[in-house]
């Protein structure tokens, strides 16, 4: 009897417990940037707030870039050609500028929670 109780309840938080993973993969939203001529492409950006988001940063570009944002608290070199993903939030609402520290007067951007 214990012995099917034990299994029972192992199978039940086994199940719950992949139901969770599901649950939070399914909840963050994703967000597609790319660098392009030294550009952000969007560059500006609405996401939910008070939510974490996934970025996906693509440099198309065949020099490296820096993803960066005081505000976001957040830095990270992109080689050339090359992906990253950069979590950030949950936000309150707001506005946060980034912007690619090795082009900064062109490859500019803002994220806005609501």
């Amino acid at each position: 009897m214990h012995k099917h109780l034990f299994l029972f309840l192992r199978v039940i938080l086994l199940m719950s417990g992949l139901l969770l993973i599901r649950i939070s993969w399914a909840e963050t939203p994703v967000i597609k940037i790319e660098i392009q001529n030294h550009l952000f492409s969007p560059s500006e950006i609405t996401v939910p707030a008070n939510t974490k988001i996934k970025l996906l940063v693509h440099n198309l570009d065949s020099t490296s870039e820096e993803f960066e944002s005081y505000e976001l608290n957040r830095e990270k070199v992109i080689m050339g050609n090359q992906r990253t993903v950069i979590f950030i939030g949950p936000l309150p609402v707001g506005e946060y500028p980034f912007f690619g520290e090795f082009y900064p007067k062109t490859a500019q951007g803002l994220i806005i929670a609501r």
